[in-house]
């Protein structure tokens, strides 16, 4: 959140003072309570005394005409009491309207930060896959809003975020979904996760929304929702898992390829746009390899279907998608190319 870790060790700081203040307050009102028990009087004279001399109600004095001690005594509690008490009160009204304000002016200033964002990624939910959604986002260069319920959650991060429910049409358009490229729907149930799917599709129709579902039965549910890719972490975790067992050398290449643990190769995809000079060649022509050391394993053609290692007669079409395995090196100089 923007200057949230600021925000939130301003309000520390108040309260440890609102409580060293109300902490003052009691240490006068029992000192004043023993005072006036230790002059004689019982346990509820000396309450009842200490009430309306730190409150300056002033109401009749217990016992008759005090003597100098109690007189001396009743000042000082009136000197202590009254300040402590106003001091606290002050304390108290400055906290909650300091607080306020720093919430308002924080707000107002993320607002327009994310106001100036076009083609974001909005992530609902800051669980642990929203976490690791965003680390992913984040690495790939990714701008991100984030939408939570929970302020304590997502105090200390430095993406914008909006505390509110995501699947209220507020909440979305606060988080610019008219002007995003994608959102994926994280939160902890698929009936929440269904009715954010809906209400984003509704709102934006061009908008990529990957969805997460928890049952299986939900993954039909959600995509007639609206999602364009729904996701059950736990099926995956289970299917790689099983992929170590049965194949470890094909599962660790593309270990390394899609999750990044080791810069050696990399998976990437380029769509071709109406600019770029490979339209209307055969990709045989272009020789890719030869110029980036990149190569290309498959391309999917405008009507979503797949041409698995492609044959050098294939033609490229306009909004074709290279999908190309690399060293970064090898998949920075494609990009310079197809531009």
């Amino acid at each position: 959140m923007l200057s949230g870790r600021r925000y939130g060790e301003g309000v520390s700081s108040a309260m440890k003072r609102l409580r060293i203040a109300l902490g003052l307050v009691g240490t006068v009102a029992i000192a004043g309570v023993i005072g006036y028990r230790i002059t004689g009087m019982t346990w509820m004279e000396a309450v009842y005394m200490t009430v309306i001399t730190v409150t300056t109600v002033g109401y009749r004095e217990v016992g008759g005409q005090p003597s100098n001690g109690e007189q001396i005594f009743t000042m000082v509690i009136i000197t202590t009491g009254v300040s402590t008490v106003l001091y606290t009160f002050t304390l108290g009204v400055q906290t909650v309207v300091e607080g306020q304000l720093r919430e308002f002016v924080g707000r107002r200033r993320m607002n327009k930060v994310i106001d100036g964002f076009q083609g974001h990624t909005i992530v609902c939910g800051f669980g642990r896959v929203g976490r690791t959604v965003i680390d992913g986002l984040v690495e790939h260069g990714e701008t991100v809003v984030i939408i939570d319920e929970n302020p304590d959650r997502v105090k200390d991060i430095d993406h914008p975020v909006i505390i509110g429910d995501a699947t209220t049409d507020s909440t979305l358009r606060a988080a610019g979904i008219e002007r995003a490229r994608a959102l994926v729907a994280a939160l902890e149930g698929d009936a929440e996760n269904l009715f954010v799917t809906l209400s984003a599709r509704t709102m934006s129709s061009d908008l990529f929304i990957v969805a997460r579902a928890r049952a299986g039965e939900s993954i039909a549910k959600l995509s007639r929702a609206g999602a364009d890719r729904v996701v059950n972490p736990q099926d995956l975790g289970a299917s790689r898992m099983a992929s170590f067992v049965v194949q470890p050398h094909v599962a660790e290449f593309v270990d390394v390829v899609m999750h990044e643990r080791s810069q050696e190769f990399k998976i990437r995809e380029f769509q071709l746009q109406p600019t770029c000079w490979l339209i209307g060649q055969q990709i045989g022509d272009a020789r890719l390899r030869d110029s980036t050391e990149a190569l290309v394993l498959a391309i999917r053609t405008h009507d979503g279907s797949f041409v698995t290692n492609p044959r050098p007669d294939v033609t490229l079409t306009e909004g074709d998608v290279l999908i190309v395995v690399g060293t970064q090196a090898s998949l920075t100089g494609l990009q310079e190319v197809l531009a």
